[in-house]
């Protein structure tokens, strides 16, 4: 079932294995902020994938890479050459050109050197997915296009709470829509009998 719906922004998290390197330029995190067609568990028995392509068109925007989502720790941005994002085969790769100037984004380059930090989320709002109620019970949303507003570097992963919440609601509209057409259909049967 085609989902199109109205924009909520939402964070997914993962775990990655970030690398660290030092370039010509300075500093640099590079890793996969997420990874296509692979299940994320927002609870059991509901999964939700990222597909080929859902960044596509988000990749032209002005991104942000922040740590922890936080706006006031900006480690690089599209617009200003300093992240590069791009999709491949298997996700979404991004590339921070780190301040050496800037000791929060050192501190945090240093936390993912040693293995201290290795967890990125993304933040953006959905365009268009799909839903499938699937025959053994679970329920699977595929995300096919976002608008993309941040990648983070982050400690802990923001997935859970706001997350399963969305996707509680979206069961909750999917199954009244549900019963409104089995209803309609209903109604329109006992109609012809009449």
């Amino acid at each position: 079932m085609k989902n199109e719906r109205p924009q909520r922004r939402q964070v997914r998290s993962i775990e990655t294995g970030f690398q660290t390197r030092e370039a010509e330029g300075g500093p640099i995190i590079e890793g996969y902020f997420a990874v296509f067609n692979s299940d994320y568990e927002i609870w059991p028995g509901a999964i939700e994938q990222v597909a080929p392509g859902a960044f596509t068109s988000a990749l032209g925007g002005d991104i942000r890479a922040l740590a922890d989502h936080d706006t006031r720790i900006v480690l690089g941005r599209t617009t200003a050459g300093t992240l590069e994002l791009r999709e491949d085969d298997r996700g979404l790769y991004g590339s921070i050109k780190i301040n050496p100037e800037d000791q929060e984004a050192m501190n945090l380059y240093h936390r993912v050197q040693r293995g201290d930090v290795t967890q990125c989320s993304f933040g953006f709002d959905i365009v268009a997915e799909d839903y499938e109620h699937r025959p053994d019970g679970s329920d699977l949303w595929i995300i096919r296009d976002v608008v993309l507003y941040e990648v983070s570097v982050v400690t802990f992963p923001a997935y859970a709470e706001t997350s399963a919440q969305a996707r509680k609601d979206d069961i909750n509209t999917i199954r009244s829509r549900q019963l409104a057409a089995r209803k309609s259909a209903l109604k329109e049967r006992i109609a012809k009998w009449h």
